[in-house]
């Protein structure tokens, strides 16, 4: 499902037809409305919208705009809203807007502070409007920041140096249509660029529509159409934003479907397989350390499945002819089950299997003592070594492995895997500071393809 983050259902041209509104969403996918309070009796309405319907949810705040007419006794009345109502799950939306300074700058920038001290006081996370305003926002953030505030930039409309500080602030930023609009590179940039799992879906319905919805007014079903330009900017399934984005909703406000721990799971058109939470190595830039997510899959595993249990979750995805490849990669090490991969991949064969890959760290020679690749032959089309460095002093220091003379125990795979596996690729993450360049001489000199894998894009 798809949740739109920022909608105004109580605004005109969505609040005469709340009903119609939500059922057109319903049958768009969109399975989670979140509609935003902009002043008090907006967002006592806004409440109340929530809480007669299911699927929605709501927020409670004070828009720049306002700022100058409301009192501290408004802002105590919201949060006594806000703690009497679970459908509540943020506050905002609040912050400046110095394009239309329909406030003065200095009403805004106090009620702002206001309300970052009244959110963090009931733990709920913020929405920030910010136009025009980057400095003095960011400015205030830092100012107010504090253990339990969190929130996200909504409608962002900066560069990808201010998303970075946004992100470094541990807040989300959040994408409206206007990344459909034919001259908006910038924001298109942004989604190119940051983790995914950092961003969230939004309307601000009812305005801005996306590009093929311009002229009308906005509504939530819309957002399905910014969903499939953010896949297209990413080369993902739409199907893969909306999981990704609605795991990062989860996250932030308590909302939004997040399916059980998968064995077999979909990204783009490939079908990945997690059957071990084991690894060899530990990995410093491997964002599995800080969270068993990717891209938007909870991959911890409570035990490993038996091949049996593989079997069964490829055939619960379509099959293994319904998939483009079938990859040997999920929480760990894969091919420290080697007689399980061995065993899949051959039932996997049988049953129509278009290709098969298995993404690696190259340890297995070393850990088995003996030659993986050749027991490989046959059963696989692809190979993924994680080589990660030039040397082996850089990958002592990034990968931190669990067995003596890694690094040449990764290289004798690579050359291994040659002769045994039609296509056989290294890979490195393009963490800060690594020799990308020569990372690339090396897996030249062992006759290997050469992929490098962003670093705001691992796992």
């Amino acid at each position: 499902m798809i949740v739109d983050t920022h909608a105004h259902l109580t605004l005109e041209g969505l609040r005469e037809d709340v009903e119609g509104v939500l059922s057109r969403a319903r049958r768009a996918g969109v399975g989670a409305v979140i509609t935003v309070g902009i002043d008090p009796e907006d967002s006592r309405e806004a409440v109340a919208v929530a809480e007669a319907r299911s699927g929605v949810w709501a927020t409670v705040g004070v828009h720049p705009h306002e700022a100058a007419r409301v009192t501290d006794a408004h802002l105590d009345d919201l949060a006594d809203l806000a703690r009497s109502s679970d459908r509540v799950v943020a506050w905002g939306e609040i912050g400046l807007d110095y394009f239309r300074d329909r406030s003065p700058r200095e009403a805004q920038q106090q009620r702002f502070r206001d309300q970052l001290r009244r959110a963090r006081e009931l733990g709920l996370p913020v929405v920030i409007h910010d136009r025009e305003a980057h400095e003095d926002t960011l400015r205030i953030l830092k100012d107010e920041a504090g253990e339990g505030l969190r929130g996200v930039f909504h409608c962002f409309s900066g560069d990808l140096a201010l998303a970075r500080e946004v992100l470094t602030l541990g807040f989300y930023l959040s994408v409206p249509g206007t990344v459909t609009y034919p001259r908006n590179d910038r924001l298109r940039e942004v989604v190119a660029h940051v983790p995914l799992e950092r961003v969230l879906l939004e309307t601000d319905c009812p305005f801005l529509a996306p590009q093929p919805k311009r002229g009308r007014t906005n509504e939530p079903a819309y957002v399905v159409h910014t969903a499939a330009e953010v896949a297209r900017v990413r080369g993902l399934e739409v199907e893969d934003v909306a999981r990704i984005t609605t795991r990062a909703c989860r996250d932030l406000f308590g909302i939004g479907e997040v399916r059980a721990t998968p064995i077999a799971y979909p990204i783009r058109r490939s079908l990945y397989l997690n059957v071990t939470d084991r690894c060899t190595n530990r990995c410093a830039f491997c964002p599995k350390h800080r969270a068993p997510v990717v891209k938007g899959h909870d991959l911890a595993l409570d035990r490993e499945p038996t091949a049996d249990e593989v079997l069964a979750a490829v055939e619960a995805q379509g099959g293994p002819d319904a998939w483009d490849e079938v990859v040997f990669c999920g929480f760990g090490e894969p091919l420290l089950r080697l007689d399980l991969v061995k065993q899949v991949a051959r039932e996997l064969r049988a049953r129509g299997a278009r290709r098969i890959r298995v993404n690696t760290d190259g340890l297995a020679s070393a850990v088995h003592r003996r030659d993986v690749p050749a027991e490989l032959a046959g059963l696989v089309d692809a190979v993924s070594v994680s080589l990660n460095a030039p040397d082996a002093e850089t990958y002592e220091r990034l990968c931190r492995p669990g067995i003596p003379d890694a690094y040449r125990a990764v290289l004798g795979f690579l050359v291994q895997a040659r002769e045994h596996i039609p296509e056989v690729t290294a890979s490195v993450v393009a963490v800060p500071g690594l020799d990308v360049e020569a990372c690339r001489r090396r897996a030249e000199e062992l006759g290997v393809r050469f992929r490098v894998r962003p670093y705001n894009e691992v796992g």
